[in-house]
This record gives C-alpha cells, structure tokens and sequence, in this order.
C-alpha cells in the first residue's frame, strides 16, 4: 500500500523583495486611480483591506476608493482614546461616500485591563500605548490578507520621505505587501482634490491640526513645523508602530512591577 502523501502547509513570504520590484516596474507611470483599481478589482496583490486613521487627509483615498470598490474593507484602529471629532468624521465619510466595509478594530479588553487599566499608559509609555491600542489589534486583523493600502505621504515627514507605491510589510515575517497610492501627493494637490470633488474636511484642521492621531497624544502646529511635530510632542517617537519594522512580531512590555505615580 502506497504512502499517503504528508498534507503539509505552505508557511513561505505571501510576497517577496522581486514581487515588489515588479509591481514597482510595472506600475511606475499609472495613475493612482489604476493602482488602486489593479489592487482592489483585478486582485494583483490578493486580499487587500485599506487602513485608514480617518484623519486630516484621508477623505481623498477614501474618495478614489469609493469610485472603484465602495464595498472594500477599510480597517479602522477604535483606539478608544480618539477626539470626538474623529469619530464624528468617519460617520459623515462614511455616509457621504457610500463606505460599506468599515470594520472598525478595538483593543483587547483583557491587554487593557492588564497593561492599562487606569487608561493613562500613553502618558509614561506611548509606545506601549500604541502597542496595545493599534498594533495588536492591527496585527490580528491583518493575519487574513495579503496587503494593506495606507494613506502614507512622502512630505508628511523624514520616515516617509522616498517611500515606493509597492513595498514589503516588514512588520512581521508574513510577506504582505503594503500599498501607498498616495506616496507622490503634496499637500497643494490633495487640497485641490478636495475641493474639486467636494469632500467634507475634518474639522480639527481648521483649528490647526495638520495630522492628527490620538487626543492625549496630539497638539496643534505652528506655521512652518513639520506637519506631524504636533504628534507625541516632546517624546523621541514619530510614528505610531504599525509601520515600523518587527513592530508586530517584537511585542514588549514594561518590567514586572513598574508602577507610575501621578
């Protein structure tokens, strides 16, 4: 009787560093609207969600997408510590662009209630905080796809600066792709999008929040600074984590014990 053969499953990169370089060749003259369309229609990069903060800029990806695949899943990070007027724009986006794949993403009740029951742990550990708040529950989300779209923008700052339209997620060791459409956008032309199409601003804008993230952890810009200065102010930290790299394979913690006093 003749073996069975030994079922066995397939644990290599989804994609590798020569996919990227091909999409990146192939790619390098479309417009944003035929990426995204390749992306999200014609499944090139597989099973795709957006990522969306649902912030200063967001409404342009999020109107492109709306005219290509309304029905895509746009992750949304419920950080439960966002302002309200954040909240309050991504239901007017929602409804206004006709969203029907918003899955918004919460913390684990069980991490906050161990690492930060008192809810103050973004004042002495940011990157804890956003550790628990966004990269877990990212991470966990995105297990089921084989790439994200971001809304990242080279001006918006240093680490962002150059970054290509297709690259690896270095994340984790999983081989998703991470798509930035919008990586070669200034802000005069996405203003102009704006108000070609009409699209609602976030009001925090106006009152000078160029980026905005989390209410404890961002403040206003002056004319002239960087426009994410404003976020985790004062702190060595210029991203939240979901982009940087092992961020979610690399999962730490304070030492036992350490308890700040307020």
């Amino acid at each position: 009787m003749a073996a069975r053969p030994i079922d066995r499953i397939d644990t290599s990169a989804a994609f590798t560093a020569e996919d990227v370089a091909a999409l990146n060749a192939r790619y390098a003259d479309a417009s944003t609207a035929d990426v995204l369309r390749a992306v999200l229609v014609e499944g090139v990069a597989g099973r795709v969600a957006l990522v969306s903060s649902f912030g200063a800029e967001s409404a342009v990806l999020l109107h492109l997408v709306s005219g290509i695949a309304p029905d895509a899943p746009v992750l949304f990070l419920e950080t439960g510590k966002h302002f309200p007027e954040t909240l309050a724009y991504r239901d007017t986006l929602i409804a206004h662009l006709g969203l029907t794949g918003v899955i918004n993403l919460t913390p684990d009740a069980e991490v906050l209630a161990k690492k930060d029951d008192a809810g103050l742990r973004w004042s002495y550990d940011p990157d804890g905080c956003c550790e628990i708040r966004k990269v877990i529950p990212l991470a966990k989300a995105l297990a089921g796809y084989d790439a994200s779209v971001t809304g990242r923008k080279g001006f918006q700052a240093e680490t962002r600066a150059g970054l290509p339209i297709f690259e690896l997620d270095t994340t984790d060791a999983a081989g998703r792709l991470k798509i930035n459409p919008l990586i070669d956008w200034n802000a005069s032309r996405l203003a102009a999008y704006m108000d070609e199409h009409d699209l609602p601003r976030h009001p925090l804008v106006a009152q000078g929040y160029p980026s905005i993230g989390c209410m404890p952890c961002t403040s206003k810009v002056a004319p002239g600074e960087d426009p994410r200065s404003g976020r985790w102010r004062g702190w060595d930290k210029t991203e939240c984590g979901i982009h940087v790299e092992g961020a979610a394979s690399n999962i730490s913690d304070l030492p036992p014990g350490y308890e700040p006093a307020f």
